[in-house]
């Protein structure tokens, strides 16, 4: 009997410490409250489409859902309908439930830049692909800072050596401007961004590939950019197999990093390969929520999300920094009226176009002159540099506009002075257009061979002598080509 009453009197022990502890928990709770948090509960996943009710969030706050196991899914509210909130996950949905509780998180977590994000390579949220240590310490970012005041923008004056010969004499780039690099699959665009990335002179280069494939990432680091190139460059990769939410911060992610590096008063190149992926990943959200499709598929909220990134880029205040950005644009079926190109032609600052026709046929980089302009070289380049751009642009225009009198054997030479000229030149003009993967040419080397590409004709005797001299500089550029 007395061991009963003493076992009984230790567990009322206990549970008096214990009540006692839980008491003291309250009371201090109490002495600091804190916010009280609405949970809601998932009621609907279709696709990658969350649907949860009585979740209080706004849109582009991060939510909690806790699956199976207590393991939490991450994900972002992207819409409403009555007392219905959207979320798109921003991680693996695996392990999720019938009416899984979903905890509003506030806002996404920030990324800590500074110069240490300098050689690293991260995913959209911020985290180190590299397998090197987690970024500490720094300034912390938003992906959707405040527009910038465009009349506080200092107006491009200055020109950006990117290192192509080509780009660099007859496309020159501006500091601060905003291109489009136009292309199908597999004529080269990722090797001509590598070399741009290694031979600019910008002082930080950020890269930011968005739904690429995930083999290229390593290949683009390791094989492209190298030692050297990574060394000042920083890149954001979101592949393909990653979700659409999370490849739409990758692009923002990598904006919001040339920014901070901008306001430090550098001159920083950003490459985002591709808006394209981006605008996808904006149409599949779209869809998702309940968007109506317009021209082709792509909703009107994809050609409002396009020029919300690209406007992020270009000259901040004077006196500061720059980003000169460069955007890769994919031509489904090499079709240059895709709605995406089409509506990226209009918002950026110009345009390179890359050739099927003449990646088939070994020259590169693959830029067609006719097609391509840069819409500031006039603000950036001197009169003499614009008027051989021009007459270089004339010339191999005429020759390739008449090639089909060459094929059927129609051409006379003495019928056309013009024609006979453009002919004469071309073997020069083909060489000077081509540029090995390991050759840097900088902007003053550029227009030189400019300049000395029709001077060095008239001083030999015009146009009949430079055939014969190009025919060896032909030859030196094809074993240049076939290098690339």
């Amino acid at each position: 009997m007395s061991e009963a009453v003493s076992e009984n009197g230790l567990q009322g022990g206990g549970r008096a410490r214990l009540w006692r502890a839980r008491l003291a928990q309250r009371r201090a709770r109490l002495r600091k409250p804190l916010p009280l948090v609405v949970e809601g509960r998932l009621t609907r996943l279709v696709g990658l489409t969350l649907e949860a009710v009585g979740c209080r969030a706004a849109v582009g706050e991060r939510c909690l859902i806790r699956g199976a196991g207590e393991h939490m899914v991450e994900a972002e509210v992207v819409g409403f309908a009555g007392e219905k909130t959207y979320l798109m996950p921003t991680t693996d949905m695996r392990g999720l439930l019938p009416n899984a509780a979903v905890i509003p998180a506030g806002a996404s977590a920030a990324l800590l830049a500074g110069p240490a994000l300098l050689g690293r390579v991260l995913d959209g949220a911020g985290r180190p692909l590299d397998g090197g240590p987690p970024l500490t310490g720094g300034q912390p970012l938003s992906l959707t800072p405040p527009p910038v005041n465009p009349l506080e923008r200092a107006p491009i004056r200055e020109p950006l050596d990117v290192g192509i010969r080509a780009i660099n004499a007859l496309l020159t780039i501006g500091r601060g401007q905003r291109l489009g690099l136009f292309a199908g699959s597999g004529v080269g665009k990722s090797v001509l961004l590598g070399m741009m990335t290694r031979y600019t002179e910008a002082d930080v280069t950020v890269v930011g590939l968005v739904g690429e494939r995930g083999r290229e990432v390593k290949e683009f680091t390791d094989n492209i950019l190298g030692r050297a190139g990574m060394s000042r460059a920083v890149v954001v990769a979101t592949p393909a197999d990653m979700p659409p939410l999370m490849r739409l911060h990758g692009a923002m992610l990598a904006t919001s990093i040339a920014e901070y590096f901008r306001d430090q008063g550098l001159k920083v190149l950003l490459l985002m390969d591709s808006l394209t992926r981006f605008a996808q990943a904006q149409r599949e959200i779209a869809l998702a929520i309940g968007e109506p499709p317009a021209t082709r598929g792509y909703p009107p909220s994809v050609f409002a999300r396009l020029p919300q990134l690209v406007e992020r880029a270009g000259n901040g205040p004077p006196g500061r920094g720059s980003i000169t950005a460069l955007y890769t644009v994919l031509t489904e079926g090499d079709d240059p009226q895709d709605p995406v190109a089409d509506a990226a032609r209009a918002i950026l600052d110009g345009h390179i176009v890359l050739s099927r026709e003449l990646a088939d046929a070994g020259h590169y980089p693959a830029i067609d002159i006719e097609s391509s302009v840069s819409r500031v070289m006039n603000d950036v380049t001197g009169d003499d540099q614009q008027a051989l751009a021009r007459r270089f642009k004339a010339l191999y225009a005429t020759y390739r506009a008449n090639r089909d009198l060459f094929s059927v054997g129609a051409y006379r030479r003495g019928g056309d002075p013009v024609l006979d000229e453009a002919v004469d030149y071309h073997p020069r003009l083909t060489a000077f257009l081509q540029q090995g993967i390991q050759e840097k040419v900088t902007l003053a080397q550029s227009r030189q061979a400019l300049g000395a590409l029709f001077e060095d004709a008239a001083q030999d005797g015009g146009p009949a002598a430079a055939r014969a001299a190009a025919q060896g500089s032909t030859r030196d550029g094809a074993r240049s080509g076939a290098g690339a």
